[in-house]
């Protein structure tokens, strides 16, 4: 049984979600502020974390941003705020995804469900023969979950790393936004394809020299993205 933690001042939308995620069969924990979402965070040691951004005490920005560095758990942010920028620092600080309030429970559970079943697909890989990745100077090492480019390690967000991992499995093949969704975060329905964009984007100005005139991480206009050496 999948434990997921969901953190959220909102009351009547906490007991509505765990309701909801027991109906479904997982053990939901709760928190409701964000100092109290790191202590839970760290004792229950969850499969999932679903966190909000507008929280008591301490931003779920700031909750992320301390759980990325201690442990490696998908996290589904939700927010209340439709501002691009606000989607964007989510991602930037290591969220796999994000949600924007008023949304449908049965998108949340399908999301919630993609991101589970991704990350136990990671769990399970990778074989033998695979476990190395090389596009140019880029390795990328599945076993170790590292990654680096000539000497020097990068510093990437789970999500970045599977982005990365999968296109160096499948260096050279354009991919569009939908393939992506659906062979990275595992999503078999249509999501929010600007989710990829911002992961390209910010795995550019990681991996590549010029991230304005990439080399490595390119777009294949009008249809989507590939790696290459």
């Amino acid at each position: 049984m999948a434990k997921i933690l969901i953190v959220e001042d909102d009351r009547n939308l906490l007991d509505t979600l765990k309701y909801n995620l027991r109906k479904e069969g997982y053990n939901a924990v709760a928190a409701v502020d964000g100092a109290e979402a790191l202590d839970v965070a760290r004792r229950e040691k969850p499969d999932l974390i679903i966190l909000d951004i507008m929280l008591p005490k301490m931003s779920g920005f700031e909750v992320c941003r301390i759980l990325r560095g201690e442990m490696i758990v998908p996290i589904l942010m939700l927010t209340a705020k439709t501002e691009e920028t606000d989607k964007i620092v989510g991602l930037e600080i290591g969220a796999d995804d994000y949600m924007t309030k008023p949304f449908s429970l049965r998108e949340l559970l399908a999301r919630v469900r993609a991101m589970l079943r991704r990350a136990k697909m990671v769990e399970m890989q990778p074989g033998p023969r695979e476990a190395l990745l090389k596009v140019g100077d880029i390795e990328v090492d599945t076993a170790r979950h590292k990654a680096s480019k000539g000497a020097t390690m990068l510093q990437l967000t789970p999500k970045e790393f599977d982005l990365l991992a999968f296109l160096a499995r499948n260096k050279g093949f354009v991919f569009n936004r939908d393939q992506l969704l659906e062979k990275v975060w595992g999503y078999d329905f249509a999501g929010d394809t600007r989710t990829v964009d911002v992961h390209i984007s910010w795995l550019r100005q990681k991996i590549e020299t010029d991230p304005n005139n990439p080399k490595h991480l390119v777009t294949v206009r009008g249809t989507g993205y590939k790696l290459e050496g």
